[in-house]
């Protein structure tokens, strides 16, 4: 007897959604830069044989998921974290007073390493497969508040060094996508409240068991393919977290 047939169901995706994915991959593909104006909506629809509404659409949810930025009267562009306001898109600490201050960066370390199991389950990777690994304090307005240990899959950020990282001005996530083609998209955290041990606490100026905020952090570039892994121990005398819902 002829066993039965499993269970399938057709799957159909809308037009404008085929079409996101198709803007996605020109993204992924490096067709525009960061920073660089996509053609208009009325250029593409003709491209691919659809109506300017169905781009529109699709343009719309880009925009919402802040891979692109609509700019009135100048059309649309691809998300850059090389823009000021974009230095708080993913860090998200706030000062008890007045509003967020740009941070300077000092990387103590910055080598070339090997994935453990955790690691390199966060980032897609086997165990033992080259990862860059980089411990920074992250200073607002002086003082230290941030401890960050980042671990990055050393393929995709061949030539990362510590010299690069001391000569850069901005976020980090502009570094990658300038000098390494890796657009950071979205991220996933966990947030937990930990007492600090002696080498934090002695980064941060602080007495040991000082309540911080951890913040495990995985990043994501085009295809929701992880590329970044960062554990981060903040103060929370001076700054909290802000996240808005809704």
């Amino acid at each position: 007897m002829r066993s039965a047939a499993p269970n399938t169901v057709p799957t159909f995706q809308p037009l404008y959604r085929q079409i996101k994915d198709l803007l996605v991959r020109s993204l992924d593909g490096g067709a525009w830069k960061p920073g660089q104006a996509i053609p208009s909506e009325l250029e593409l629809a003709g491209r691919f044989g659809v109506s300017q509404g169905t781009v529109r659409k699709a343009v719309d949810e880009l925009a919402a998921e802040n891979m692109l930025v609509r700019r009135q009267g100048k059309g649309t562009f691809v998300a850059t974290h090389g823009e000021p306001r974009q230095n708080f898109r993913f860090l998200r600490l706030m000062p008890n007073q007045g509003e967020p201050a740009q941070y300077e960066s000092r990387a103590s370390e910055c080598r070339r390493a090997r994935a453990g199991v955790d690691v390199a389950r966060f980032l897609d990777l086997k165990p033992g497969d080259g990862v860059i690994f980089i411990r920074r304090v992250l200073f607002f307005g002086g003082e230290p508040t941030v401890v960050e240990e980042i671990t990055l899959p050393a393929l995709p950020f061949k030539g990362l060094t510590a010299a690069k990282l001391a000569a850069h001005r901005g976020s980090i996530y502009h570094l990658y996508e300038t000098e390494f083609g890796t657009q950071m998209i979205r991220a996933d955290e966990k947030l937990r409240a930990v007492a600090a041990d002696a080498a934090t606490a002695g980064a941060l100026g602080l007495a040991k068991g000082t309540p911080l905020l951890s913040v495990e952090r995985v990043a994501y570039t085009y295809g929701d393919r992880p590329v970044e892994y960062r554990y981060g121990l903040c103060r929370t005398d001076t700054h909290f977290y802000r996240n808005e819902l809704g």
